[in-house]
């Protein structure tokens, strides 16, 4: 008899179980997330009272720049107008200066909900994923750059944005590529230091895995969707000024970074860029940003008739970096290691490091009556103020000066951390997580790295904040081996459209659910009789840990599906028979999607005692070990087939000696795992899964532990295994051809260690 249709079967079934109640819910969703729930409150608090301390908003030399451009939007100076054009300008119908700020605000949160989520998706343990978040919630630097008027905040959003749009499917389609380009794109109008993001862009679609076709067709996808804001921003420049640039003081930048190791003497310039030459004096007093801003040759400077003073300085750069190169290269590699000092120091030729800590009072800057300043930008754009509540700015400074910033050493590890996982050390080298380590590594550095071509500021190192706590928790992910690997299930067995079909009706009946932490996973298939009873004496707690059901309900053509729903459980509905497998499969994918850290599998039979839950669930949730079977033979078995019982014996021992270790039952379907494991094993058989699972666990060299259970008598309907001579013949091709098949993985691995340390040879464009 076939499966009835599953639109037909949709309408019938209940909306909701009953063991699920949105009140449980919620405390549920913060014991499972509480690190991340205390430093997002206390990244809320901290906000809260940046707000309030200075009020409208913090306005830095740039913030009035910004403020011109918002009303006239012409593109000139050293800043693009993505700032005043995507954030200000919709902004300002509110007439205050403070929504500015909030808005900042507001991203900074939003930002580490992206981060900790990305990571959670790709394996990252809670705890991992949550401290990635603590430097963008709780840096103080950032919660003072986010109370100013500027474009870093946008900017840092814009990045992680696209970023996380790369990595956040497996696989990526044109249309979400396409929208990630955008926004890296738009990012280049805000902060022209973004530039460089399109290389690790295209790097990550071109080796993230899927066909060549689509890894081409992506990556051309996501470099024209960055070029169109990036090339339309220079058309408007162009229809402004004559020419296409971006901004008319790249040559001033480029030279204030030359000029304080200039050696005139040794090189050759043409006769009207010697008086750009700095004396030695002006060499050991002047700062980089003095020389581009300042009283400095640049500014005293008259160039020729015909010559643009650009032009001229964008010259005597060129020259001494052609001339000069290892002084060069010293200087830029001397600014970027600074960026990882362990505290905020400023030596000489760094610009002031007190433009960006909290000050008692609104800060002042080199203007005729700054503080009239103030008043005018305030009367102008409204708001209230300029005013400081002077207890909350003491307490911000202090909290400043005190320690509240990230130690630059502990970016550094991140740094190294996602580059040891893109290179494909240790355990990293299985994963799924190479390209993702890449991607944010390559864009991290490379922006600290690009920021350092100019000019060093602690402002410039902000967006490693946000960029390298996500490459080192990928990166120290993928090392210990947490994530989905290679060719493992999420890469290998592509959901079909049987389970996208069995997914929207789970979706359309349940939403997106947060499932309690632990998930236990039933595949049933024609066992109305039975399931109802063994639903009924699961436990909604385990080991002190709330539990939620999930039954997948493999094709059946009973009532299998209404039974579970009435008796508490979630259940999707598949609309095929495709085996135990393929069923659990789906119900481990709905656990980790519902955020569950530990499975549990037990069968739909009542064969497995569900009060042994918690002796194979309890040494995986104190930490113990990654997977626990229960084993007949430790315990008991309510049978007097000798025959099955002889091929337990048999199989436990072929599987002890492939593996190493000693395993007493292989085929016990009453089991506990941590739930990113069923992400990181391959997974592909339809119906005998058990040995498959088992021997790829060992393979992947998780700690497996035994228990004593009960296997009793089935309670209702029968078995779908097979006589015992066939289910012996299909059990032994599984344990073999999957002992074989992580051999030759293995193998392959260590093959390329020896041979590379780049990325696998297969993954290169």
């Amino acid at each position: 008899m076939s499966a009835p249709d599953l639109r037909t079967r949709r309408a019938d079934l209940p909306s909701r179980p009953p063991r699920a109640t949105t009140r449980r819910r919620l405390p549920t969703a913060l014991r499972s997330h509480w690190l991340f729930a205390v430093l997002f409150a206390l990244g809320f608090v901290l906000r809260v009272i940046t707000q309030v301390a200075y009020r409208p908003a913090l306005l830095y030399i740039d913030s009035f720049s910004y403020l011109r451009d918002m009303t006239e939007l012409v593109p000139r100076g050293i800043r693009p107008l993505g700032y005043p054009f995507l954030l200000l300008r919709p902004l300002s119908v509110f007439g205050d200066l403070a929504v500015f700020a909030l808005a900042n605000h507001l991203l900074g949160l939003a930002m580490a909900v992206a981060i900790y989520a990305v990571l959670l998706r790709h394996g990252s343990p809670r705890w991992l994923g949550a401290l990635a978040t603590a430097p963008v919630l709780l840096d103080a630097y950032q919660l003072q750059i986010e109370q100013n008027v500027l474009a870093e905040t946008l900017f840092q959003a814009l990045v992680l944005a696209g970023l996380v749009l790369l990595i956040w499917h497996r696989r990526l389609g044109p249309l979400v590529a396409g929208v990630a380009g955008l926004l890296l794109g738009l990012s280049v109008t805000v902060r022209l230091v973004g530039q460089p993001l399109i290389v690790p862009a295209v790097l990550f679609l071109l080796l993230a895995g899927g066909s060549w076709r689509r890894r081409l067709t992506n990556a051309v996808v996501v470099a024209l969707c960055f070029a169109l804001p990036v090339v339309g921003y220079g058309l408007v420049y162009q229809q402004e000024h004559g020419e296409f640039a971006f901004n008319a003081v790249g040559g001033r930048v480029q030279y204030a970074r030359v000029a304080r190791f200039a050696d005139c003497q040794a090189v050759s310039l043409p006769e009207h860029l010697r008086p750009l030459c700095p004396t030695p004096r002006e060499q050991e007093e002047l700062t980089p940003d003095e020389f581009a801003w300042t009283d400095s040759p640049a500014r005293r400077y008259e160039p020729p008739p015909g010559v643009h003073i650009d032009d001229a300085l964008g010259d005597f750069a060129g020259r001494v970096r052609m001339q000069q190169p290892l002084d060069y290269v010293g200087a830029v590699a001397w600014d970027f290691a600074k960026f990882f000092q362990w505290s905020k120091t400023q030596l000489p030729e760094d610009p002031p490091l007190e433009r960006w800590q909290f000050q008692i009072q609104h800060p002042e800057f080199p203007y005729p009556d700054p503080q009239r300043r103030l008043e005018t930008a305030v009367e102008t754009h409204g708001g209230s103020g300029p005013a400081v509540s002077e207890p909350l700015t003491r307490f911000l400074r202090a909290y400043q000066l005190g320690g509240g910033y990230t130690p630059g050493p502990l970016l550094l590890v991140a740094l190294l951390a996602g580059a040891a996982g893109a290179l494909g050390l240790g355990r990293a080298r299985r994963t799924s997580l190479r390209a993702p380590c890449l991607l944010f590594t390559l864009a991290g550095g490379g922006l600290l790295l690009a920021a350092s071509l100019f000019e060093f500021s602690w402002r410039y190192q902000l967006p490693g904040l946000v960029l390298l706590p996500v490459a080192g928790a990928l990166g120290m992910t993928a090392l210990l081996g947490r994530a989905p690997a290679v060719g493992r299930t999420e890469a290998a067995d592509v959901p079909g459209a049987v389970d996208e079909a069995a997914l929207d009706d789970f979706h359309a009946r349940y939403g997106r659910v947060r499932l309690a932490p632990v998930v236990i996973v039933i595949a049933a298939y024609n066992e109305a009789d039975g399931i109802g009873p063994v639903l009924d004496q699961l436990p909604e707690r385990a080991c002190d840990v709330p539990v939620d059901v999930v039954v997948v309900d493999d094709g059946s053509s009973d009532e299998t599906a209404k039974a579970a729903i009435a008796h508490g459980a979630y259940t999707c509905v598949v609309p095929r028979n495709r085996g135990q497998g393929a069923a659990l499969r789906l119900g481990y994918r709905i656990a980790r999607e519902g955020g569950a850290d530990f499975v549990v599998t037990t069968d739909a039979d009542g064969q497995y005692d569900p009060t042994d839950i918690p002796l194979v669930l309890e040494p995986i949730v104190r930490g113990q070990a990654d997977f626990v079977t229960g084993s007949r033979r430790l315990g008991r078995a309510e049978t007097d087939d000798r025959l099955r019982r002889l091929g337990v014996r048999a199989f436990a021992s072929l599987v002890s000696a492939m593996t190493g270790q000693r395993i007493t039952d292989t085929s016990n379907g009453l089991r506990a795992m941590r739930a990113e494991i069923t992400g990181a094993v391959t997974l592909s058989q339809p119906q005998y899964q058990a040995s498959e699972l088992l021997i790829g666990v060992l393979a992947g060299g998780y700690h497996v532990a035994e228990r004593p259970t009960t296997l009793r008598r089935r309670s209702a309907g029968s078995t779908k295994k097979g006589n015992n001579l066939v289910y012996g013949f299909r059990y032994a091709r599984v344990v073999l051809s999957t002992w074989w098949r992580e051999r030759r993985s293995r193998r392959s691995a260590n093959s390329s260690r020896s041979n590379t340390t780049n990325l696998p040879t297969n993954s290169r464009p």
